[in-house]
């Protein structure tokens, strides 16, 4: 089902929500430099739109929401080191960044969006109100942060690194993968850290042991309530020394879904005037290959 000026109205396959600057980043990184007869540059843009393509074609969507980043303002408050190390885009990924905002507009979707806050928690809020309007949704994102959206309802696609393969993540995949429940990875991610977010990870604690902990013990809370009880006991003064850390490193991790997002549909339906809309984008940023593939 999908929610359409307040009512429920029958749709075909999962909504589609784009973690947009993830994937133009993504795409950045896996493609050799493209330019337009103008001069402007398009590789990051002609990858998300690759993406987008064979989502469209393969899915057959009930809608399409795109989501933006507008902020860190909860997590720097947290924390003001939060990716502190991160260096500006290079100026030919700034244009495209610039150029994809455009695109909601262009094909007539709403953009996802909320002044401050980070796409991933859009996103959270997004999929939740979806999923308990009876919506099927798809969560497409390179963060794996997105990984703990994943729940009866809600699956997450996760996009590779440099044109590596595609993953999709339901409940189950994530606890196959991980060791841990979906809601329980940010929990695991205080003890193992993430290089990308400047976010330390706890010496000597790897991937196994603190899998185990957070299954015994259910959360980092619980983890912290049993310190005497943790194996190896080595481990255990550490744990205790960083537990500060560790509880922020958690809430830093841990999605909200509750986020003012804007008035009306979150979706955009997939029919033929967004399939002429599209193909018009393609044709301006020269996209040839791209078009007979919207067919």
């Amino acid at each position: 089902m999908q929610v359409r000026n307040g009512s429920l109205q029958e749709v075909r396959g999962p909504a589609l929500l784009l973690d947009v600057h993830s994937l133009v980043h993504r795409a950045h990184h896996a493609l050799p430099p493209m330019n337009t007869a103008r001069g402007e540059p398009t590789a990051a843009l002609y990858g998300f739109a690759t993406v987008l393509v064979k989502l469209l074609r393969e899915r057959a969507p009930a809608g399409l929401g795109l989501a933006f980043d507008a902020g860190s303002r909860r997590r720097r408050a947290i924390d003001p080191g939060y990716k502190a190390s991160r260096r500006p885009p290079p100026p030919e990924l700034s244009a495209q960044l610039a150029r994809i905002r455009e695109l909601p507009a262009r094909i007539g979707a709403p953009a996802l969006v909320v002044e401050g806050e980070e796409a991933d928690d859009v996103l959270a809020t997004a999929a939740r109100e979806l999923d308990e309007a009876g919506q099927e949704v798809l969560v497409v994102s390179g963060d794996r942060d997105l990984l703990q959206l994943a729940r009866p309802g809600v699956r997450v696609l996760f996009v590779g690194r440099r044109g590596g393969a595609h993953q999709e993540y339901d409940a189950a995949a994530v606890e196959a993968r991980f060791g841990v429940p979906s809601r329980a990875l940010p929990d695991l991610r205080a003890f193992l850290g993430d290089p990308a977010d400047d976010l330390p990870g706890l010496p000597g604690v790897g991937p196994r042991i603190a899998a185990r902990w957070i299954a015994q013990h259910g959360d980092i809370a619980g983890v912290l309530a049993c310190i005497g009880e943790l194996e190896p006991a080595h481990l255990r003064e550490r744990v205790a020394a960083a537990a500060p850390r560790l509880r922020q490193v958690a809430e830093l991790g841990r999605l909200i879904d509750d986020l003012p997002l804007p008035p009306g549909p979150h979706l955009a339906e997939w029919n033929d005037a967004t399939r002429a809309r599209l193909r018009d984008w393609f044709d301006s940023l020269e996209f040839r290959s791209l078009v007979p593939r919207l067919g």
